[in-house]
């Protein structure tokens, strides 16, 4: 650990800015609990190394130091300190530690990297200045850091599973679409099937051409479906039973083993959440606004939150509105919005079956109600109840 002085230049310019008066240092003053004064840390986080910076409740920095990416480094550096209040970026490393950070004591707020433009676009980008804007924001307004909540380790390690498995499917898929494409190169072609039966089937369709240099890739697509499979048991034993939840989100049809348990390990914790309607703007599956003045235009959805939930989810919705999806009230709803016009129009529908489902499915976790696939129909006036 270092402690490094930074009166230059650009150092008194910033603490004229920040304020050196009294009263204007006294606006901003943090304290815990007992009223002792908070000092903020930010730590810009390396895959090996981690950059600190240290600002005390004047605004003005008292420390800088870089510490080793390890958890040995990091109890060393806080653990019998006072309290700090410690802002991170979110990544690859902030899950665990932040957990040791919060174990030490300290309050650990981890930004959201969506909402850090001032980081991203500085044309004085370093591990310090980062550091540093991390720990000026931190201390002024954390809300503007719009922080995340990690998941426990518990289920961190649950949802790797799931995440293993899509891995592998995404590899399978990869290698299948190879192979179709070196047959048709020669101007073959192997028979349409089930992803899972391609490599079975494909080796009763392969040119004499190919065998040499196909026969190893079918071979590791037959690998893959068994692992594939194997996974497949794993995450419906995990669901039975460790997440019994899963089966009030599977009465909605197409939403199986591997969605129920993606939604219930992503959320966690439902009570979060104080609206249903706010699943969609969490999982990125609502549009993004540009208004400004008279012009509203209409653009594509946020993609924020989590990648594969959102994906399982129109995955779902392509489900519910296709021909083996049964009548709901949700395919109604999908289908009548599909028929507005436009060449987009099918996919619109689908995004917003699948926001719509997200908000059925907290609903029907919150509640524990039994789920009723006709009930707006069915009900008088046939007011609808779902909310997007």
């Amino acid at each position: 650990m270092t402690i490094t002085s930074r009166w230059d230049e650009n150092t008194a310019s910033r603490q004229v800015a920040y304020g050196k008066h009294a009263t204007e240092r006294e606006a901003n003053v943090i304290t815990t609990e007992d009223g002792q004064m908070l000092t903020t840390v930010g730590l810009d986080l390396g895959d090996k190394t981690i950059q600190a910076c240290f600002v005390d409740h004047h605004g003005e920095i008292v420390e800088e130091s870089r510490l080793k990416a390890t958890e040995a480094a990091l109890r060393r550096r806080f653990s019998g300190e006072p309290r700090y209040r410690m802002v991170l970026e979110a990544g690859l490393h902030s899950p665990w530690i932040s957990r040791l950070l919060e174990s030490l004591g300290h309050e650990v707020y981890v930004a959201n990297p969506r909402r850090l433009r001032a980081i991203y676009e500085n044309e004085n980008k370093s591990d310090r200045v980062d550091a540093e804007y991390l720990a000026r924001i931190g201390r002024l307004d954390p809300a503007l850091l719009y922080p995340l909540r990690h998941r426990s380790l518990e289920v961190q390690a649950d949802l790797a599973v799931l995440r293993s498995r899509a891995a592998l499917v995404r590899a399978r898929a990869t290698l299948v679409n190879h192979a179709r494409g070196a047959v048709k190169s020669i101007g073959g072609r192997l028979p349409r099937c089930e992803t899972r039966y391609v490599a079975e089937r494909a080796a009763l369709h392969l040119p004499p051409e190919l065998v040499p240099a196909l026969s190893p890739i079918l071979s590791a697509i037959a690998e893959l479906t068994a692992r594939i499979a194997g996974y497949d048991k794993e995450i419906e034993r995990m669901a039975k039973e460790r997440y019994p939840e899963t089966e009030l989100l599977r009465q909605v049809p197409g939403v199986g083993a591997i969605t129920a348990t993606t939604f219930v390990l992503t959320v966690e914790d439902p009570a979060r959440f104080p609206r249903a309607r706010a699943m969609g703007s969490y999982l990125g599956l609502r549009p993004r606004r540009a208004e400004s003045g008279s012009q509203n235009p209409q653009l594509h959805i946020t993609k924020a939150g989590d990648k594969q939930l959102r994906s399982l989810l129109v995955e779902c919705a392509h489900h519910i509105l296709g021909h083996l999806g049964p009548d709901t009230d949700l395919k109604r709803w999908g289908l009548k919005l599909a028929e507005c016009g436009g060449k987009a129009a099918k996919k619109r529908a689908a995004i917003a079956v699948a926001r719509k489902l997200s908000v059925l499915l907290l609903r029907l976790w919150v509640t524990g109600e039994i789920y009723e696939p006709l009930r707006n129909s069915r009900a008088p006036g046939n007011t609808p109840v779902l909310d997007t």
